[in-house]
């Protein structure tokens, strides 16, 4: 029966072509809207690394008081320094754990390719300790990440992604060449496989949704060869030590924070543990003399972090309001439509009850008939989105490109999301064909 009542569909809204037209348009534009904004949202608001992200934790340390001064339009309501001071990440690292941790910063450096003939070129690069990769579940397509035997001898090691490799060496193998970064050589120890994390959660300041990193140094290396910080700081208003030169004033300043700092705690007992040498190390560091307020730690894992700093933006948030709001008055239009469409088949339906047909037979022909208009509406719908992405990508900030993505599961939502509105726009309408009285219809005709 299913396939005849598909033919029966099809066959009626060959003859209603412009209604039929205007329904699926009606389904579309108001899909094509609210999928536009949803796929933004749920890009931004996903979790960048599923079945590990209440393992990891950021700490803060307040460092530097009231006298924080941070440079964002919207500072936190804490006012908590969002990044920790050179002299505190190395403290952390001494921490007696042995949890999976690591410092990092971004920078950027000139890579100089093997190929005397190609130009230099600008790459963006994170300064890091050898706990990144396992921590964040980094894949390798060669070779494999650096140790912490590396990191002790401050060895000039660097991984490069596979996008660089294939930039510099054809997608070869190049573990163990040779790579000339700025005024310094390195040995390519491993090559990371596509690994793009969105939103970046252990970098959302420095370079929050732009350019992904195309290298990775020791932490130590780039300590040592004063590899500059190229992001996000927050500083004391208050007076510092004079220093040599900026380089010194990083490493030196108690109250300039500039380091990015993750630890991987993988249950609760660790955690209470970190948490307790955390407020042992402020403890000590106030005793110290260092700062005379009482001093306030935070841990957050990944989804906290991701709260706290608001990264799903106000205006998305706004935008998927807005769009659903658009998509209840179309299927308000297409209820009107589709009951429009209907209403003139009450004598084809009462002839097919008084010949047998029942009230559920009625209702089933019906049910698959709005069923194929959202099909066709999805399918508007999904050249809809993809249009309103594209325009996105031209009108949104730099920024804020990395939210405009639409994968499969995106294009799932929208088919079902077009045939439950198709359904929910008709269920009044083809609940009161199936209710036509025969005997009543036929008298009248």
């Amino acid at each position: 029966m299913f396939g005849y009542y598909f033919i029966l569909a099809l066959r009626s809204l060959r003859r209603t072509p412009a209604l039929t037209a205007l329904m699926i348009l009606a389904i579309g534009v108001g899909i094509g809207a609210s999928m536009t904004t949803l796929a933004m949202f749920r890009t931004a608001a996903a979790d960048p690394i599923p079945g590990k992200s209440a393992e990891l934790f950021t700490p803060q340390i307040d460092n530097c008081g009231s006298g924080c001064t941070f440079f964002q339009a919207r500072p936190p309501s804490d006012r908590m320094p969002l990044l920790l001071s050179y002299r505190d990440a190395v403290g952390l690292l001494q921490l007696p754990t042995h949890d999976t941790q690591a410092a990092m910063y971004a920078t950027g450096v000139t890579v100089i390719p093997p190929d005397p003939r190609s130009h230099p070129l600008q790459a963006a690069a994170r300064v890091t300790g050898a706990g990144f990769f396992p921590m964040f579940q980094v894949p390798f397509e060669y070779g494999a990440p650096w140790g912490r035997r590396e990191d002790d001898a401050h060895a000039a090691v660097v991984v490069i992604t596979r996008a660089l490799n294939d930039e510099l060496f054809d997608g070869t193998n190049s573990v163990g060449r040779t790579l000339r970064l700025d005024d310094d050589d390195y040995r390519i120890i491993g090559v990371t496989d596509h690994w793009e994390p969105v939103p970046r959660f252990y970098d959302l300041l420095s370079r929050p949704l732009g350019d992904s990193d195309a290298l990775f140094i020791p932490f130590t290396k780039a300590v040592d060869i004063h590899l500059q910080p190229a992001g996000y700081m927050v500083c004391s208003g208050g007076p510092t030590r004079p220093a040599r030169d900026a380089w010194d004033g990083l490493i030196e300043s108690d109250q300039c924070n500039w380091v990015d700092f993750w630890v991987e705690l993988p249950s609760a007992a660790a955690l209470q543990r970190y948490r307790q040498m955390l407020a042992a190390y402020a403890n000590d560091q106030r005793r110290d003399g260092r700062f005379p307020w009482l001093p306030r730690v935070q841990l957050r894992d990944v989804t906290q972090w991701l709260r706290y700093l608001d990264v799903v933006p106000a205006e998305v948030r706004v935008a998927v309001m807005v769009s659903f709001g658009l998509l209840a008055a179309c299927l308000i239009n297409a209820m009107g439509l589709i009951l429009a469409r209907f209403l003139p088949r009450t004598l084809d339906i009462s002839v097919r009850r008084a010949t047998g047909a029942t009230r559920p037979a009625i209702f089933l022909q019906n049910l698959i008939e709005l069923g194929l208009i959202g099909v066709l509406g999805a399918g508007l719908g999904l050249l809809l989105t993809a249009l309103g992405l594209q325009v996105s990508r031209r009108l949104l900030p730099v920024n804020l490109l990395a939210l405009v993505r639409f994968d499969a599961a995106d294009a799932g939502i929208a088919f079902a999301l077009s045939i439950a509105a198709a359904l929910i726009a008709g269920l009044y309408p083809i609940w009161r064909m199936s209710r036509v009285q025969p005997a009543f219809q036929l008298k009248v005709q």
